[in-house]
């Protein structure tokens, strides 16, 4: 059976706009309160443990804004290549980073400058030189076709129209045999187009 998967009708570029100004507040003002949880206590909420919390420049823990845990299905193995998928302040990257060791590495990719700036400040603060973070976008990665090992992401696809796009970007960038492990939203029932079609869902 095919399935009929239509991006929404919305303006890419007019909610690209919308979500970086939302996460760049999370990245410089993380005390304001948000419509979403952040920081330690949502860290804990979706299963990480203290251990690995505490691990991680409290810059970084601040501004932790995903949807779940992504090292639920397994940690990284030393010496491979993950790609962390609009990797905000860097908390999972870090996590990555750390568990790959010095002879592996992470391409850490997101569109919103004031995060990246936290994520390459977390990383100098951690001491780790394996981390390299790039502008970009999940539906257009700025990463070398079967170069990574590991695709990680947490929360962000759910925040892209083009779903395919972004499925296809990761199958273009994994190499044969890669693996995906992605925390995100998950609907059991299918959104309306009309929904999808609208601009104000996306963005909160």
């Amino acid at each position: 059976m095919t399935m009929d998967v239509r991006p929404a009708a919305v303006d890419a570029d007019v909610l690209r706009s919308q979500i970086s100004e939302k996460y760049s507040e999370v990245a410089r003002a993380p005390e304001k309160g948000f419509h979403f949880h952040t920081g330690r206590p949502l860290a804990r909420m979706v299963g990480y443990s203290d251990a690995d919390i505490d691990a991680l420049p409290e810059g970084t823990v601040e501004s932790f804004a995903g949807t779940g845990n992504p090292f639920s299905f397994g940690s990284m193995k030393p010496g491979e290549t993950v790609l962390d998928i609009g990797c905000g302040a860097g908390f999972d990257t870090l996590i990555a980073a750390r568990q790959v060791g010095p002879s592996g590495r992470v391409i850490a990719v997101d569109m919103t400058e004031a995060m990246r700036e936290k994520a390459i400040a977390g990383a100098r603060e951690a001491g780790l030189a394996n981390v390299e973070v790039r502008d970009g976008l999940a539906e257009n990665l700025p990463v070398d076709d079967e170069s990574i090992d590991v695709v990680i992401s947490n929360g962000v696809i759910n925040l892209c129209p083009d779903k395919m796009a972004v499925m296809k970007e990761i199958n273009r960038v994994l190499r044969p045999g890669g693996r995906i492990q992605i925390a995100d939203i998950i609907v059991h029932k299918e959104v309306p187009q009309s929904a999808k079609d609208d601009i104000d869902l996306w963005s909160g």
